[in-house]
């Protein structure tokens, strides 16, 4: 077995993010590239097999690059860094450059897998994106730091938040208070995007002058929004009639985003998702771009991904179970 050393002079901050919290991040570059990492001197030395040692030093030249222009490092980016490693896609690791915003504390929000990159892409040069994906992977978020941007840059005048008012089969009827009381349950989430990045007094100041507006999806028909950037959080819960309604509410200077996880559907027993439906309608309609996010762009805990990817599993052994008894079903009948 050839052992190699080479060394790479280390700044104190690389070293920091490089390591992270007890090493976690650098235990996850040992365990995946089979070397040692150590720092000696100042100075970062990997140890291994030839081959090993070199992979490692790729990464470590794109993940120092990365620090040097502002981005932090932790297991979930250091996990994704790796898998492109060992693809031989470690370049595009530059590719998730870039600040959409800063947050109210000082933390740099950008893309953090090219799943991501791609959607703001899409953001921006459509005018209706569609964002599919599983929990976790960004897309609600990713399209209030969008619209905060386009705000900023006074691209548009206001920003529209809104989401259908359906979970898990509850009725706002049978829920306590008043409408304000009912509908701000389900738009929390949007609520604690804009809190991130504009702070909650200018949020509050802004939703009384109704330059922002986050409201349920009811409240949408029979307007024209125009200079808006409008998004429209948990789609897979519209009726087909209801997305109708929504995408053509878009007026002059408007930007709309459209966000679901079409796994995760809450609508009643053979109503179908107005989502599924419009992406099918409007995938070769100019103007409107759409991305289905994967189990790889989950930017939260590593073990949502593993979630994730067991449910899928799990739906694909079921299908082909179904499969087999419709068939030899068939067989019979004949």
């Amino acid at each position: 077995m050839i052992i190699q050393k080479k060394f790479i002079v280390a700044e104190e901050k690389f070293e920091r993010e490089l390591f992270g919290n007890f090493d976690e991040n650098v235990k996850l570059i040992e365990d995946a590239l089979s070397i040692d990492v150590i720092l000696r001197e100042g100075n970062i030395v990997l140890m291994g097999e030839e081959e090993n040692v070199d992979s490692a030093l790729k990464l470590m030249n794109e993940l120092h690059q990365a620090v040097a222009n502002g981005k932090t490092l932790d297991k979930q980016n250091i996990s994704y860094s790796l898998s492109l490693l060992l693809e031989g896609s470690e370049e595009k690791i530059k590719e998730l450059e870039g600040t959409i915003v800063i947050t109210q504390k000082g933390k740099s929000i950008q893309p953090k897998t090219l799943g991501q990159k791609e959607y703001i892409k899409l953001i921006q040069n459509n005018d209706i994106t569609f964002g599919i994906g599983p929990a976790g992977t960004g897309k609600t978020y990713l399209a209030v730091a969008m619209a905060v941007k386009a705000f900023k840059k006074d691209e548009v005048s206001r920003i529209i938040l809104t989401r259908p008012a359906v979970e898990a089969g509850e009725s706002l009827g049978f829920l306590p208070g008043d409408l304000k009381d009912k509908v701000d349950p389900y738009l929390r989430p949007l609520y604690d995007a804009l809190f991130d990045m504009i702070g909650p007094d200018k949020f509050n100041k802004y939703l009384e002058r109704g330059t922002i507006e986050v409201a349920p999806l009811a409240f949408m028909r029979g307007r024209t929004l125009d200079n808006a950037f409008i998004i429209l959080d948990e789609a897979q819960n519209t009726t087909p009639e209801q997305m109708k309604m929504f995408l053509t509410r878009l007026g002059f200077g408007s930007k709309a985003v459209v966000t679901g996880d079409i796994t995760q559907t809450d609508l009643p027993d053979k109503k179908k998702s107005g989502l599924v439906q419009a992406t099918r309608i409007l995938k070769d309609v100019p103007g409107i771009g759409s991305i289905t996010l994967s189990d790889r762009d989950v930017v939260r805990h590593e073990l949502v991904q593993r979630i994730i990817r067991a449910y899928d599993k799990f739906d694909k052994e079921e299908e082909f179970k179904k499969s087999k008894i419709k068939e030899r079903l068939d067989n019979k009948s004949k």
